[in-house]
């Protein structure tokens, strides 16, 4: 599934279409057999090497070097762990330790692991081709992928070869026609697994991408790419189009075709707002956790009539082809229409598991029968119900409702009726526990400072009493994570009693 759907079109794109240009980095283009050469050096100093484990490390640089390193440990038939280069050093030392890496390719100019034997690729000599591809077991791993962990350290995704795989076969079913005359957006970290997709898409077809430098401001540079190159395609987060929002006026990219949104929420009138910005684009909610491998669900915006929403947050929309979705109560019973509870994902797409931590195996992970079949599923931690026409409504994280004098509530309910109020003003709520211990609510407010009184009144005209905030904030910006989403652990940490 792996080479068919990746390795084999890839290698096809270099071989028909060698002279198309593959990515443009820092203004640079690259053509597909240039990369092609970068991959072959890099592929070629692997095999010099000794080392027992398949995991490699990989320091994440906007560079050539760095796509490159991806392709040739997958055609050596090992995996990558990206490491970011401004990331803490110690939390890049967990993650080497934790996934046993002996090897790191690193194309920058510091060797930031000294003690690990290293690739310098930025210093390598191409000398002749090397893309020889050989059978590798579908369940061997193509990634790990660390994200935050509830202890305090980082914890490994594992995605196999048959998980990117099944992605990647599931999200051209989805409908999209991506062609060698495309230009791509690729402005996810490395780290993230949404850059998987928006690379591999382009790449797999003979188009080209664009990245943003590291030393670049994101949605400026993001701005500029659009503007200048009329980019035909593009993955983003909701937050940076907010960043976007005060240049909308200036924005007009006919020439986009498909625009997805992921990584978190949608508003339905930010995404109205942006639908004028790209008036022939095809626009999408995207959703899906990195254990289901990028994308599992999705919402097809409709520029004409209503758009289905909860909380002015847009539907996630239907299971992609070949995964399974189902949404079970605190029993992992089966639930109905309309009724809310965990949304769980099963399919070809979800992860073998957690690396090393067969505990938060057990916890993230069951066996259900369906139809009388069994299917392993992952538990996302997304409260969600479908709606009688199959899409799935999410009402936001099992983690972001707070218990408050015995009533639960969700936090993106009272996100929601600040932005009705706040004409378009983000808005993000969190619990936090005062000095006598008690759970109370803060709201931040992003942007402008505003008429807190008045919020106050329209939301106790709209909400309980228990639900109305004792805090509110605001921030002239909100902090973005390495995922492209509002960061709450900072928000949450400006709290002070």
């Amino acid at each position: 599934m792996f080479n068919k759907n990746i390795l084999f079109p890839f290698l096809e794109v270099v071989r028909n279409n060698g002279n198309n240009n593959a990515l443009c980095i820092g203004g640079r283009f690259y053509k597909y057999i240039e990369f092609a050469q970068y991959i072959s050096k890099i592929r070629k100093a692997l095999q010099a090497t000794k080392k027992k484990s398949k995991n490699i490390g990989v320091v994440v640089n906007d560079d050539i070097e760095t796509y490159a390193s991806f392709f040739a440990i997958w055609l050596e038939g090992l995996a990558y762990v990206p490491l970011h280069p401004h990331h803490p050093f110690e939390r890049s030392l967990e993650i080497i330790s934790q996934a046993d890496i002996e090897l790191v390719i690193n194309s920058g100019k510091t060797n930031l692991f000294t003690a690990i034997q290293t690739i310098e690729s930025a210093h390598l000599k191409f000398d002749e081709f090397n893309l020889q591809y050989f059978p590798v077991s579908d369940d061997d791993l193509a990634y790990i992928l660390f994200t935050s962990g509830s202890t305090g350290k980082p914890k490994g995704v594992m995605i196999s070869r048959r998980n990117i795989g099944a992605f990647m076969n599931s999200f051209w079913a989805t409908g999209f026609q991506i062609t060698e005359n495309d230009r791509c957006l690729q402005c996810f970290d490395l780290t993230f697994d949404v850059s998987v997709q928006s690379y591999l898409a382009p790449l797999t077809k003979g188009a080209c991408i664009y990245t943003i430098p590291h030393d670049q401001i994101k949605y400026s540079y993001v701005f500029g790419l659009l503007e200048d190159h009329q980019l035909t395609f593009g993955a983003m987060a909701p937050s940076m189009i907010r960043y976007l929002r005060p240049y909308f006026d200036e924005i007009n990219i006919p020439a986009m075709r498909y625009c997805i949104l992921t990584a978190e929420a949608s508003p339905v009138d930010l995404i109205t707002e942006w639908s004028k910005c790209i008036p022939n684009a095809e626009i999408f909610d995207f959703y899906g956790p990195t254990e289901a491998t990028i994308y599992c669900t999705y919402y097809k915006y409709n520029r004409e009539g209503e758009n289905k929403q909860l909380n002015g947050m847009l539907s996630i929309g239907k299971p992609m082809p070949g995964v399974d979705a189902i949404i079970v109560d605190e029993d992992l019973n089966i639930l109905e229409t309309n009724q809310k509870g965990e949304l769980c994902i099963g399919g070809d797409q979800v992860t073998p598991g957690y690396w090393k931590n067969p505990e938060k195996n057990r916890d993230s992970f069951f066996e259900k029968k369906i139809n009388g079949l069994s299917a392993r599923f992952y538990k996302t931690g997304d409260s969600c119900y479908f709606d009688k026409d199959g899409d799935i409504m999410l009402a936001g994280r099992l983690d972001y409702q707070v218990k408050i004098q015995g009533y639960r509530i969700e936090l993106g309910e009272i996100e929601y009726h600040a932005r009705e109020f706040l004409k378009g003003q983000n808005a993000v709520a969190c619990g936090f526990n005062n000095q006598m211990g008690n759970t109370e609510i803060a709201l931040f407010i992003e942007g402008s400072p505003i008429n807190e009184k008045m919020l106050l009144v329209y939301l106790n005209s709209k909400m309980p009493f228990y639900m109305i905030p004792t805090k509110i904030l605001v921030e002239s910006a909100f902090p973005i994570n390495t995922s492209g989403k509002v960061d709450r652990i900072i928000l949450k940490s400006k709290l002070s009693f």
